[in-house]
């Protein structure tokens, strides 16, 4: 035993046990996994994970509410084409992501684009499909409007509202103040007015005001404030939505005395609050789009020990992984103060915590710590290291070519 402090890693996620005294993802070993992959690191996305917090989801959400994915939390294409039948409809934040979720098979109509800045050639790819685009501000619509009337094609347009509101404890605001993103709650009126003088259809409402929240109450009062101001808007425009996104924000839990979001309560608190709307808002459609939460816990990153050294007293596993992966993990990714993800010795995943070990990459910057001073059992070279919670914000949120080191591999089991 190490006279080094151990530092608390976040909960490991309820999808995951142990197979052999191994890691088990789906019901093969995570040594199994990485053999058939052929090399680490390697990203495994459990279909068994995902299938489970979807039927969580639709259990807990009254039946009318719609699931939407944000692909944004991870659009490796495989995964997009398992959610396809799976959830109602996906928001994109690109157009680049539009093109990876129609090579999926996605249906345009049921595709949102979201996202400030987007290019005009994306306003008139989406415009030619038939996605609804989320306007972020009067200009885009002009710009919408305009490519419309070029291509002799009716644009689908909603509003990004700017909430006078922010998510309580989120940890991304996304409203509230001055923000870059959607339209300040009291022009959006005379937008409406607009998107429909010009001919336009009219979609509706995106109202998201935050990320990354694990206290229900929060996220319950979050959703009356939305539902409120969409009725505030709509009366104000004199226009019912045909549909309103009331965002997502639900959070996991990465770190050490994070708790699960208490989906019945939210559930159950929107499923009152749909039955007793204002007249305004009787036959809008709703819908909340989720991406860390959906896909998020059902990811592991897998990378394998090619050193162990001791400096200075301290023991550090080198992988030959790092922040190129994980920059979320590494806490380079938002985060103030760097606190551990849940964290485990794959091929030892039973064995007795021991000893206290850094885990790190294999880039050239101190930067590179994926597992501060964990307590784990004793690690050797060849060992597997598995970073949980990396299904969203992981690889395609990581500067995978720093230092040339090139993009992980991914697999959906």
């Amino acid at each position: 035993m190490t006279d080094v402090k151990a530092k608390p890693t976040g909960p490991i996620p309820p999808y995951f046990s142990a197979l052999n005294g191994e890691l088990a993802i789906g019901g093969k070993t995570a040594s199994a996994l990485v053999a058939e992959a052929g090399d680490t690191p390697l990203f495994v996305y459990s279909t068994d994970a995902l299938t489970q917090r979807i039927a969580e989801l639709r259990a807990a959400f009254p039946e009318q509410l719609s699931l939407h994915y944000a692909m944004k939390g991870n659009p490796y294409p495989p995964l997009l084409e398992w959610m396809r039948d799976r959830v109602d409809g996906f928001d994109v934040a690109s157009g680049g992501e539009l093109k990876l979720a129609m090579a999926a098979g996605v249906s345009p109509e049921k595709i949102s684009f979201a996202g400030p800045g987007k290019r005009d050639r994306e306003l008139e790819f989406a415009i030619l499909h038939g996605v609804t685009l989320n306007c972020e501000s009067e200009g885009e619509a002009s710009r919408a409007f305009a490519i419309g009337d070029r291509l002799g094609v009716t644009p689908k347009l909603a509003i990004r509202v700017n909430p006078s509101f922010d998510l309580k404890g989120s940890g991304m605001k996304m409203g509230g103040g001055a923000k870059q993103f959607g339209v300040d709650a009291e022009r959006v009126p005379d937008l409406i007015r607009a998107i429909i003088d010009a001919g336009a259809e009219w979609r509706g409402f995106h109202i998201y005001a935050g990320s990354q929240a694990l206290d229900a109450d929060a996220i319950i009062a979050m959703q009356a404030q939305t539902l409120a101001m969409a009725a505030e808007l709509a009366e104000a425009a004199g226009v019912s939505p045909p549909h309103v996104n009331l965002g997502g924000g639900f959070g996991i839990p990465y770190f050490p005395g994070d708790k699960a979001v208490d989906l019945n309560a939210v559930g159950g608190a929107l499923g009152q609050a749909l039955s007793a709307l204002p007249d305004i808002l009787k036959d809008t459609h709703f819908c909340i789009e989720l991406g860390r939460y959906l896909v998020g816990e059902a990811g592991v990153y897998l990378c394998r020990i090619i050193d162990r050294k001791v400096s200075h007293g301290e023991t550090f596993l080198v992988t030959d992984g790092g922040l190129h992966h994980q920059l979320a993990a590494s806490g380079n990714f938002g985060t103030v103060i760097r606190r551990n993800y849940p964290v485990a010795i794959a091929n030892r995943f039973e064995a007795e915590p021991v000893e206290v070990q850094n885990v790190v990459g294999c880039l050239c910057t101190p930067l590179d710590l994926l597992s501060n001073q964990p307590l784990l059992p004793r690690a050797e070279v060849g060992d597997l290291v598995a970073i949980f919670c990396a299904g969203a914000y992981g690889a395609s949120a990581s500067p995978a070519n720093f230092l040339g080191q090139g993009p992980a591999l991914e697999m959906l089991f």
